[in-house]
């Protein structure tokens, strides 16, 4: 038996299948995804799965943030299972692997279980997360948050998206309002298998990521508020222009946070101005702002240095400038058993690899507070994702699976 075990491998095959026709669903013209959370497209993506899952012989059951949990039961009573996954929900111009690749890899790991009637011990649980790309309601991570006990279910509901639509409503509309408490219960092990999202592996020819943590992550509203007045008539002296603040800061804190450290990160995702008048200096600016660092000092640096440049700006620009942080992710350590579950898993497969940190945040994060974690990452092309031209090889992605798989073995245990 551990030698039938030890040559148990996954179908490849399927599982490009499976990706694929997650893909068609929002499927855009350029080639990638638009499967933004809680729409009639996340609708679609998941009533799919939840007919893949039942189809195997899996228990659906739904909380109140809409996660969806799929067990495959195991032979002993009282054991905690075992679970994987991510999430179905896309960036509006997103691809077809971020996110879906670690759902459709747990599905396809139990499907090879019953194709090859293996019973584990513990039970095998699959999980969809709600909203963790954030993209269409903020903050990301929000459905792993709620059941982590990071968020409360009333603020969650709360959320609103940019027309004003809220989580709790949208998840009435498209029926995965469930009526499971949004909570963990005990967890033996999780882990979670995603493309790396950067170049390193593809740079350095491996093929497997073991994920030993995560980085930090601190998101910001920056709001630059000057005086509106005419683009033609006022002179560029006189005037109190926002935007002219922005500019400003951002240059000063690009230059800070390159100076400070390598692993150190700045992204300006979102700019809005108001009235948004093109021959009118705008009232406001605000900035949707995020930065990374994998270390908790790094990133308290970076958190100090935003509020004292955006003082120093504010004082010389004329304007008012107000920093509200949204979120909050500190740097995550991976648990030691899941992650020699992982190493194991890909020494005993033949596989190259390298210990690596993850510069995105993941579920995992929210999961790892109340349970052991790791993950599992592979190559994209390019490093490239949050864009429609994301790529993973279907060999790479087969390997991640055959790792997955038997690192849910060993520690869900053969019966």
């Amino acid at each position: 038996m551990e030698r039938s075990i030890q040559a148990l491998r996954i179908d490849g095959a399927r599982l490009w299948d499976s990706l694929m026709a997650m893909a068609s669903i929002g499927a855009t013209p350029a080639g990638g995804c638009n499967r933004q959370a809680l729409t009639d497209e996340d609708k679609q993506g998941r009533d799919l799965f939840v007919r893949w899952c039942r189809e195997i012989g899996c228990e659906i059951r739904v909380d109140r943030m809409g996660n969806i949990f799929a067990r495959r039961a195991g032979t002993e009573a009282g054991i905690a299972p075992v679970i994987t996954g991510s999430h179905l929900d896309t960036q509006p111009t997103g691809g077809k692997f971020d996110g879906v690749y670690g759902v459709l890899a747990g599905l396809e790991v139990l499907r090879t279980l019953e194709d090859k009637g293996i019973k584990t011990r513990a039970p095998l649980e699959l999980v969809v997360w709600t909203n963790e790309e954030g993209a269409r309601f903020s903050p990301a991570m929000i459905g792993s948050g709620v059941w982590a006990g990071e968020f409360t279910l009333e603020y969650a509901h709360s959320r609103a998206d940019k027309s004003g639509k809220t989580i709790g409503e949208e998840l009435a509309r498209i029926g995965y309002l469930g009526e499971l408490a949004s909570e963990p219960g005990p967890v033996t092990a999780a882990f979670e298998a995603h493309i790396e999202q950067g170049p390193i592996l593809e740079k350095q020819n491996e093929t497997i990521g073991v994920v030993t943590g995560v980085q930090g992550i601190r998101w910001y509203d920056v709001t630059f508020r000057g005086k509106p007045c005419h683009a033609g008539p006022t002179p560029m002296a006189d005037r109190r222009d926002p935007v002219q603040a922005l500019a400003i800061l951002c240059e000063r804190l690009y230059s800070e946070v390159k100076a400070y450290s390598d692993d150190a990160r700045m992204t300006c995702g979102d700019l809005r101005a108001e009235p948004g008048s093109r021959n009118t200096v705008p009232e406001k600016v605000v900035l949707a702002l995020d930065l990374r660092h994998p270390k908790p000092d790094g990133l308290e640096h970076l958190h100090r240095t935003l509020y004292r440049l955006a003082e120093q700006v504010e004082e010389a620009a004329g304007v008012t400038i107000d920093v509200r942080e949204e979120w909050h992710s500190p740097p995550v350590q991976f648990d030691e058993s899941c992650v020699a579950a992982v190493s194991a898993a890909v020494e005993r497969l033949g596989y190259s690899h390298r210990k690596m940190v993850s510069g995105a945040g993941h579920d995992s994060v929210y999961v790892s507070r109340v349970a052991p974690v790791s993950m599992i990452f592979v190559p994209c092309a390019g490093g490239l994702s949050h864009n429609e031209a994301e790529f993973a090889e279907p060999a790479h992605l087969e390997a991640g699976c055959n790792v997955l798989m038997h690192a849910m073995l060993d520690r869900a245990g053969i019966a």
